[in-house]
């Protein structure tokens, strides 16, 4: 017997974790890099190397938290439950740590490694929490949509948030402001998770991975062909993203040589994510997410060619990042939707459930390509001689530039070229459902 569909409403009051959850992420993401270097005054090859050091931990901790909540059976509200507070603690930490003790390297690593720990105790049982509110494609590919929804507007009062409560705390530099922004972000995620712990149903699977080794659980994702080329594509449109989302303030301040404008547009990017997800919810509903991620690979490859042919001003510069960021909403909700139904595709080929481990080895490669992409930023920026806080030399506003242009780019090819070989087509979920008698 199929079990039954949730209401629409509890759907909605799931996807607001990724409010919570992100108004972390895209603090880190957005501001993180820049408060070390510019700062703090980290240079920007130590910067990269703290943040790579924190996604590879954190991919190490996906990991770690998807064998303990599956092996051990654990609901996820537990985790997420237990994890919220702390996070918001951490949170606060990360930017704290390395203020208070004078820009210590020592103290931001720890911070950074403290942090992502939690968070990944707390965002991969959310995430994998969608295989256990339904499995109905349609209904997951809604969840998505939600996530995405609650996850562009937090993004967008990070963006506008963090730069307007750093102005009136200190003066837009000092550390102080950033903490914070970092202790009131913190202030209003924790009860979010909190309620999304409390509320949302969650239905026990009768054996995901009962009695199977966690080596063989890795053995049956490897073979996964759904598994595998969907993590391949999400990792190299992340990287996409990192690369471009993180250049942005460094675009406006050295290239377009208007650092005020940096903040403004990333919180118009937010606002189109708002605008746009609706919209690839509406695609892939329809259309299937795999061709949503097509589509979605082809505006952004077409705005970097634009982009890449006009000049560098900056109402050209906000036409392109919105129009990339129109893109990378459409992988966020393409990779959110079709990752859930990887699990029963896997079940139906290998004959075992993999559920929580899948979802923590999917955030171990996106982690890993986080890294990746701020390894890249901090390395590429030492080569042509980036300086915090200083102007540029031209050939370090050249790097900054390209940077941003052409390596979004070839990641976006990278990511088509990993679609093309997933068989998750439209309606190859549901036939599987269906065989599993579950339809």
């Amino acid at each position: 017997m199929p079990a039954p569909r949730p209401a629409r409403w509890r759907l909605v009051l799931f996807g607001s974790g990724d409010f919570a959850c992100n108004l972390y992420w895209q603090s880190v993401t957005l501001y993180l890099l820049f408060f070390y270097t510019d700062v703090l005054g980290l240079t920007p090859g130590v910067a990269g190397l703290i943040a790579m050091i924190g996604a590879i931990w954190d991919g190490l901790a996906d990991l770690a938290v998807g064998i303990v909540a599956q092996r051990g059976r654990y609901r996820y509200r537990t985790l997420i439950a237990g994890g919220a507070i702390p996070l918001g603690v951490a949170f606060a930490l990360l930017y704290g740590a390395p203020a208070v003790t004078g820009t210590s390297v020592a103290a931001a690593l720890v911070a950074h490694i403290a942090f992502r720990s939690l968070y990944a105790l707390v965002n991969v049982p959310y995430a994998a929490w969608s295989t256990r509110i339904t499995q109905d494609s349609g209904d997951r590919t809604f969840i998505a949509g939600a996530r995405m929804l609650f996850g562009a507007a937090a993004a967008t009062i990070v963006a506008l948030g963090t730069p307007w409560i750093a102005a009136r705390i200190g003066d837009g530099m000092s550390p102080s402001g950033y903490v914070a922004a970092a202790a009131v972000f913190a202030a209003v995620a924790t009860p979010v998770l909190l309620m999304v712990a409390a509320s949302t149903p969650e239905v026990l699977p009768a054996a995901a991975g009962k009695g199977v080794s966690v080596a063989a659980c890795l053995r049956v994702l490897g073979r996964n062909r759904a598994f595998v080329t969907l993590n391949a594509a999400m990792a190299a449109g992340g990287i996409a993203a990192a690369l471009l989302n993180q250049s942005v303030l460094y675009y406006f301040a050295h290239v377009v040589g208007d650092p005020g404008a940096g903040p403004g547009t990333l919180a118009m990017m937010g606002l189109v994510g708002v605008v746009v997800v609706p919209l690839w919810t509406w695609w892939a509903t329809r259309r299937g997410a795999r061709s949503a991620w097509f589509v979605a690979a082809l505006i952004g490859l077409g705005c970097a060619a634009g982009f890449a042919m006009s000049a560098a001003g900056e109402g050209t510069t906000r036409i392109f990042l919105l129009g990339m960021q129109v893109a990378f909403a459409g992988f966020s909700l393409a990779g959110w939707a079709m990752l859930p139904d990887t699990v029963e595709y896997g079940e139906a080929t290998q004959g075992v459930r993999v559920e929580a481990i899948a979802f923590g080895v999917s955030a171990l490669v996106q982690k890993g390509a986080l890294a990746a992409a701020a390894a890249v930023i901090g390395g590429v920026y030492d080569a042509v001689g980036y300086a915090g806080g200083a102007v540029q030399a031209p050939a370090a506003v050249a790097g900054i530039g390209w940077l941003m242009i052409v390596g979004p780019a070839v990641a976006i090819t990278l990511s088509m070229a990993a679609m093309v070989a997933n068989p998750l087509r439209r309606g190859t979920h549901d036939a599987i459902v269906a065989g599993l008698g579950r339809g």
